[in-house]
């Protein structure tokens, strides 16, 4: 089963740095968009960052524009998503996943399983 993998959550003081990754390479990867979702206790799921298929196009939530940078590497299949001042609203489990057509909402065709983000205050 395809299933990206996502790895580089932890605990980080407010105003600290973290990098996600997220291993995808049983996918044609570059045949993909690659996004970011998170999802907070008691909290919908929502769009964080997208990357398109050849990484020239990026697309992010108002909520983290400035802050996070989402990248890609096609020949390692790998995206990933850098976390810099960090806020304890970023706290989540964060997803990857990954799509045919390019869009900054769910459905995605594939997703990992989440990495756990926690920012203290």
């Amino acid at each position: 089963q395809v299933q990206p993998v996502e790895s580089g959550g932890g605990l980080v003081q407010a105003g600290g740095s973290l990098r996600l990754s997220c291993a995808a390479s049983a996918l044609s990867f570059s045949s993909y968009v690659m996004g970011w979702f998170r999802q907070a206790p008691g909290k919908e799921r929502e769009f964080v960052a997208a990357i398109s298929w050849s990484g020239g196009s990026t697309y992010y939530a108002d909520s983290v524009k400035g802050r996070f940078t989402i990248s890609r590497d096609n020949a390692e299949g790998t995206v990933y998503l850098q976390m810099n001042t960090l806020k304890p609203e970023d706290t989540a489990v964060y997803y990857c996943a990954a799509n045919r057509r390019l869009r900054t909402t769910m459905p995605y065709d594939y997703w990992g399983q989440g990495t756990q983000v926690t920012v203290s205050s």
